[in-house]
Protein backbone atom coordinates (compact mmCIF):
# COMPACT_ATOMS: atom_id res chain seq x y z
CA UNK A 1 0.00 0.00 0.00
CA UNK A 2 1.42 3.40 -0.94
CA UNK A 3 1.91 6.07 1.71
CA UNK A 4 -0.35 9.08 2.12
CA UNK A 5 2.48 11.21 0.71
CA UNK A 6 2.68 8.98 -2.31
CA UNK A 7 -1.00 9.36 -2.95
CA UNK A 8 -0.69 13.13 -2.73
CA UNK A 9 1.71 12.86 -5.65
CA UNK A 10 -1.10 11.61 -7.83
CA UNK A 11 -2.78 14.99 -7.54
CA UNK A 12 0.26 16.85 -8.76
CA UNK A 13 1.99 14.48 -11.14
CA UNK A 14 3.58 16.10 -14.18
CA UNK A 15 1.18 16.01 -17.04
CA UNK A 16 -2.07 15.83 -15.16
CA UNK A 17 -2.22 19.38 -14.04
CA UNK A 18 -1.64 22.81 -15.58
CA UNK A 19 -1.91 26.58 -15.75
CA UNK A 20 -1.81 29.08 -12.88
CA UNK A 21 -3.31 28.48 -9.43
CA UNK A 22 -6.93 28.92 -10.50
CA UNK A 23 -6.37 26.62 -13.47
CA UNK A 24 -4.84 23.93 -11.26
CA UNK A 25 -7.83 24.18 -8.95
CA UNK A 26 -10.35 24.01 -11.78
CA UNK A 27 -8.69 20.89 -13.15
CA UNK A 28 -8.77 19.32 -9.69
CA UNK A 29 -12.48 20.09 -9.33
CA UNK A 30 -13.23 18.60 -12.74
CA UNK A 31 -11.26 15.51 -11.75
CA UNK A 32 -13.16 15.20 -8.47
CA UNK A 33 -16.37 15.05 -10.50
CA UNK A 34 -15.17 12.07 -12.54
CA UNK A 35 -13.13 9.83 -10.24
CA UNK A 36 -14.70 6.52 -9.35
CA UNK A 37 -16.52 6.19 -6.04
CA UNK A 38 -13.72 3.98 -4.69
CA UNK A 39 -11.05 6.48 -5.71
CA UNK A 40 -12.97 9.34 -4.11
CA UNK A 41 -13.35 7.52 -0.80
CA UNK A 42 -9.72 6.44 -0.90
CA UNK A 43 -8.42 9.95 -1.49
CA UNK A 44 -10.71 11.62 1.00
CA UNK A 45 -9.61 9.13 3.64
CA UNK A 46 -5.91 9.54 2.83
CA UNK A 47 -6.13 13.32 2.72
CA UNK A 48 -8.23 13.53 5.85
CA UNK A 49 -10.66 15.78 4.01
CA UNK A 50 -14.22 14.80 3.20
CA UNK A 51 -15.09 18.15 1.65
CA UNK A 52 -15.66 18.78 -2.05
CA UNK A 53 -12.32 20.62 -2.07
CA UNK A 54 -10.23 17.58 -1.20
CA UNK A 55 -8.29 17.61 -4.48
CA UNK A 56 -8.27 21.34 -5.18
CA UNK A 57 -6.70 22.38 -1.91
CA UNK A 58 -3.55 20.33 -2.59
CA UNK A 59 -3.29 21.09 -6.30
CA UNK A 60 -1.03 24.17 -6.23
CA UNK A 61 1.68 23.38 -3.69
CA UNK A 62 4.46 22.38 -6.09
CA UNK A 63 4.27 25.57 -8.14
CA UNK A 64 5.57 27.41 -5.08
CA UNK A 65 8.02 24.69 -4.07
CA UNK A 66 10.00 25.06 -7.31
CA UNK A 67 10.99 28.60 -6.27
CA UNK A 68 12.47 27.50 -2.94
CA UNK A 69 16.11 26.55 -2.43
CA UNK A 70 15.13 22.96 -1.72
CA UNK A 71 12.84 22.72 -4.72
CA UNK A 72 14.93 24.52 -7.33
CA UNK A 73 15.93 21.22 -8.93
CA UNK A 74 12.29 20.53 -9.84
CA UNK A 75 11.82 23.50 -12.19
CA UNK A 76 12.49 21.47 -15.39
CA UNK A 77 9.76 19.02 -14.39
CA UNK A 78 7.09 21.60 -15.28
CA UNK A 79 7.76 21.75 -19.02
CA UNK A 80 9.34 20.23 -22.11
CA UNK A 81 11.24 22.60 -24.40
CA UNK A 82 10.09 21.74 -27.91
CA UNK A 83 12.80 23.06 -30.23
CA UNK A 84 10.49 23.42 -33.21
CA UNK A 85 9.73 26.38 -35.48
CA UNK A 86 6.34 27.94 -34.75
CA UNK A 87 4.14 28.99 -36.32
CA UNK A 88 5.28 27.08 -39.42
CA UNK A 89 6.14 23.83 -37.66
CA UNK A 90 5.19 22.46 -34.24
CA UNK A 91 6.36 19.11 -32.89
CA UNK A 92 7.81 17.51 -29.78
CA UNK A 93 10.68 15.02 -29.81
CA UNK A 94 11.65 13.37 -26.54
CA UNK A 95 15.32 12.81 -27.40
CA UNK A 96 15.72 16.35 -28.68
CA UNK A 97 13.60 18.25 -26.20
CA UNK A 98 13.83 16.56 -22.78
CA UNK A 99 17.02 17.99 -21.30
CA UNK A 100 19.68 16.29 -19.21
CA UNK A 101 18.02 17.52 -16.01
CA UNK A 102 14.70 15.99 -17.03
CA UNK A 103 11.38 17.40 -18.20
CA UNK A 104 7.68 17.03 -17.58
CA UNK A 105 7.57 13.82 -19.62
CA UNK A 106 10.43 12.07 -17.82
CA UNK A 107 9.06 13.22 -14.47
CA UNK A 108 5.65 11.69 -15.19
CA UNK A 109 7.32 8.43 -16.18
CA UNK A 110 9.73 8.23 -13.26
CA UNK A 111 7.57 9.44 -10.38
CA UNK A 112 4.66 7.24 -11.37
CA UNK A 113 7.05 4.28 -11.23
CA UNK A 114 8.08 5.25 -7.70
CA UNK A 115 4.48 5.57 -6.59
CA UNK A 116 3.55 2.18 -7.98
CA UNK A 117 6.56 0.38 -6.51
CA UNK A 118 6.04 -0.70 -2.92
CA UNK A 119 9.76 -1.40 -2.54
CA UNK A 120 10.45 2.32 -2.28
CA UNK A 121 10.62 3.85 1.17
CA UNK A 122 8.24 6.34 2.71
CA UNK A 123 10.91 8.99 2.10
CA UNK A 124 11.06 8.13 -1.60
CA UNK A 125 7.29 8.37 -1.82
CA UNK A 126 7.36 11.72 -0.10
CA UNK A 127 9.88 13.03 -2.65
CA UNK A 128 7.66 11.74 -5.43
CA UNK A 129 4.77 13.70 -3.93
CA UNK A 130 6.40 17.08 -4.56
CA UNK A 131 6.12 17.66 -8.27
CA UNK A 132 3.62 19.30 -10.58
CA UNK A 133 3.76 19.86 -14.32
CA UNK A 134 1.97 21.74 -17.02
CA UNK A 135 1.62 19.62 -20.15
CA UNK A 136 -1.81 21.00 -21.07
CA UNK A 137 -0.68 24.63 -21.25
CA UNK A 138 0.72 24.99 -24.80
CA UNK A 139 3.64 27.20 -23.79
CA UNK A 140 4.83 24.59 -21.28
CA UNK A 141 5.58 22.51 -24.37
CA UNK A 142 7.55 25.12 -26.31
CA UNK A 143 11.15 26.39 -26.14
CA UNK A 144 10.76 29.60 -28.17
CA UNK A 145 11.59 32.65 -26.04
CA UNK A 146 11.57 30.55 -22.87
CA UNK A 147 8.08 29.28 -23.54
CA UNK A 148 6.83 32.78 -24.30
CA UNK A 149 8.16 34.25 -21.05
CA UNK A 150 10.39 36.61 -23.05
CA UNK A 151 7.62 37.75 -25.40
CA UNK A 152 6.36 41.07 -24.05
CA UNK A 153 2.64 41.73 -24.47
CA UNK A 154 -0.10 43.88 -22.96
CA UNK A 155 -3.20 42.58 -21.22
CA UNK A 156 -5.89 45.05 -20.17
CA UNK A 157 -3.28 47.75 -20.60
CA UNK A 158 -0.78 46.11 -18.24
CA UNK A 159 2.71 44.99 -19.27
CA UNK A 160 3.10 41.23 -19.03
CA UNK A 161 4.31 38.33 -21.16
CA UNK A 162 2.72 35.76 -23.43
CA UNK A 163 3.33 32.85 -21.08
CA UNK A 164 1.69 34.62 -18.15
CA UNK A 165 -1.49 35.42 -20.00
CA UNK A 166 -1.89 31.78 -21.01
CA UNK A 167 -1.17 30.62 -17.46
CA UNK A 168 -3.53 33.01 -15.74
CA UNK A 169 -5.07 36.01 -17.51
CA UNK A 170 -7.00 34.16 -20.20
CA UNK A 171 -8.23 31.36 -17.89
CA UNK A 172 -9.31 33.95 -15.31
CA UNK A 173 -11.15 35.94 -17.98
CA UNK A 174 -13.14 32.79 -18.74
CA UNK A 175 -13.82 31.72 -15.16
CA UNK A 176 -14.55 35.21 -13.92
CA UNK A 177 -11.80 35.44 -11.34
CA UNK A 178 -8.81 33.91 -9.59
CA UNK A 179 -10.49 32.53 -6.47
CA UNK A 180 -11.19 28.95 -5.44
CA UNK A 181 -14.90 29.63 -5.94
CA UNK A 182 -14.23 30.80 -9.51
CA UNK A 183 -12.35 27.58 -10.18
CA UNK A 184 -15.18 25.49 -8.72
CA UNK A 185 -17.85 27.29 -10.74
CA UNK A 186 -15.85 26.94 -13.96
CA UNK A 187 -15.28 23.25 -13.25
CA UNK A 188 -19.03 22.76 -12.87
CA UNK A 189 -19.57 24.30 -16.31
CA UNK A 190 -16.85 22.13 -17.85
CA UNK A 191 -18.21 19.02 -16.15
CA UNK A 192 -21.61 19.65 -17.72
CA UNK A 193 -19.95 20.10 -21.10
CA UNK A 194 -18.25 16.72 -20.69
CA UNK A 195 -21.34 14.92 -19.43
CA UNK A 196 -23.94 16.29 -21.79
CA UNK A 197 -22.59 19.22 -23.78
CA UNK A 198 -20.02 20.03 -26.43
CA UNK A 199 -17.36 17.63 -25.13
CA UNK A 200 -19.59 14.58 -24.63
CA UNK A 201 -18.66 12.97 -27.93
CA UNK A 202 -14.96 13.72 -27.46
CA UNK A 203 -14.31 12.65 -23.88
CA UNK A 204 -13.75 8.94 -24.48
CA UNK A 205 -11.14 9.79 -27.10
CA UNK A 206 -9.20 11.89 -24.59
CA UNK A 207 -8.28 8.67 -22.80
CA UNK A 208 -6.87 6.87 -25.84
CA UNK A 209 -3.47 5.48 -24.96
CA UNK A 210 -3.66 6.40 -21.27
CA UNK A 211 -1.67 3.75 -19.43
CA UNK A 212 0.38 3.54 -16.24
CA UNK A 213 1.46 -0.08 -16.69
CA UNK A 214 5.05 0.34 -17.94
CA UNK A 215 7.68 3.05 -18.34
CA UNK A 216 7.15 2.95 -22.09
CA UNK A 217 3.39 3.41 -21.88
CA UNK A 218 3.71 6.19 -19.29
CA UNK A 219 6.17 8.03 -21.52
CA UNK A 220 3.93 7.51 -24.55
CA UNK A 221 0.95 8.87 -22.59
CA UNK A 222 2.85 12.00 -21.57
CA UNK A 223 4.27 12.51 -25.07
CA UNK A 224 0.78 12.29 -26.56
CA UNK A 225 -0.48 14.97 -24.19
CA UNK A 226 2.56 17.19 -24.79
CA UNK A 227 2.23 16.88 -28.56
CA UNK A 228 -1.45 17.87 -28.41
CA UNK A 229 -0.67 20.96 -26.34
CA UNK A 230 2.31 21.94 -28.48
CA UNK A 231 0.19 21.88 -31.65
CA UNK A 232 -1.77 24.86 -30.33
CA UNK A 233 1.40 26.95 -30.34
CA UNK A 234 1.19 26.95 -34.14
CA UNK A 235 -2.57 26.98 -34.56
CA UNK A 236 -3.46 29.53 -31.89
CA UNK A 237 -0.78 30.88 -29.53
CA UNK A 238 1.60 32.16 -32.20
CA UNK A 239 -0.61 32.08 -35.25
CA UNK A 240 0.64 34.88 -37.47
CA UNK A 241 4.09 34.82 -35.87
CA UNK A 242 5.76 36.93 -33.22
CA UNK A 243 4.75 40.16 -34.90
CA UNK A 244 1.08 39.32 -34.28
CA UNK A 245 1.53 39.25 -30.49
CA UNK A 246 4.71 41.02 -29.41
CA UNK A 247 3.98 44.32 -27.65
CA UNK A 248 0.32 43.98 -28.66
CA UNK A 249 -2.81 44.26 -26.51
CA UNK A 250 -4.15 40.69 -26.28
CA UNK A 251 -7.23 41.06 -24.09
CA UNK A 252 -9.57 41.48 -27.07
CA UNK A 253 -9.73 39.43 -30.26
CA UNK A 254 -6.72 37.31 -29.33
CA UNK A 255 -8.38 36.15 -26.12
CA UNK A 256 -11.61 35.43 -27.98
CA UNK A 257 -9.66 33.10 -30.28
CA UNK A 258 -7.80 31.48 -27.39
CA UNK A 259 -10.93 30.97 -25.28
CA UNK A 260 -12.10 27.61 -26.77
CA UNK A 261 -8.58 26.19 -26.65
CA UNK A 262 -8.16 27.01 -22.96
CA UNK A 263 -11.59 25.60 -22.09
CA UNK A 264 -10.88 22.39 -24.00
CA UNK A 265 -7.45 21.87 -22.48
CA UNK A 266 -8.63 22.44 -18.91
CA UNK A 267 -11.64 20.14 -19.36
CA UNK A 268 -9.48 17.50 -21.00
CA UNK A 269 -6.85 17.61 -18.27
CA UNK A 270 -9.39 17.35 -15.49
CA UNK A 271 -11.04 14.35 -17.08
CA UNK A 272 -7.69 12.71 -17.76
CA UNK A 273 -6.55 13.37 -14.19
CA UNK A 274 -9.59 11.53 -12.86
CA UNK A 275 -8.92 8.48 -15.00
CA UNK A 276 -5.19 8.61 -14.26
CA UNK A 277 -5.97 8.57 -10.54
CA UNK A 278 -8.38 5.69 -11.05
CA UNK A 279 -5.72 3.73 -12.95
CA UNK A 280 -3.02 4.21 -10.33
CA UNK A 281 -5.25 3.54 -7.34
CA UNK A 282 -6.42 0.34 -9.06
CA UNK A 283 -2.79 -0.74 -9.49
CA UNK A 284 -1.65 -0.05 -5.91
Amino acid sequence: MASKAAILALLTLPGVSAWGAMGHEAIAYVASNFVSANTKVYFQDLLGDTSADYLATVSTWADSYRYTTAGKFSAPYHYIDANDSPPSSCNVDYSRDCGSEGCVVSALTNYTAILLDGRYSEANHQIAAKFVGDIGQPLHCEALDVGGNDIDVLYDGEDTNLHAIWDSDIPESISGGSSLSSAKSWATTLTTAINSGEYKSQAAGWLTGLSVSTAATRQATAMQWATEANAYVCSTVLKGGLSAVENKELSGAYTTTADPVVKLQVAKQGYRLAKYLDAIVAAI
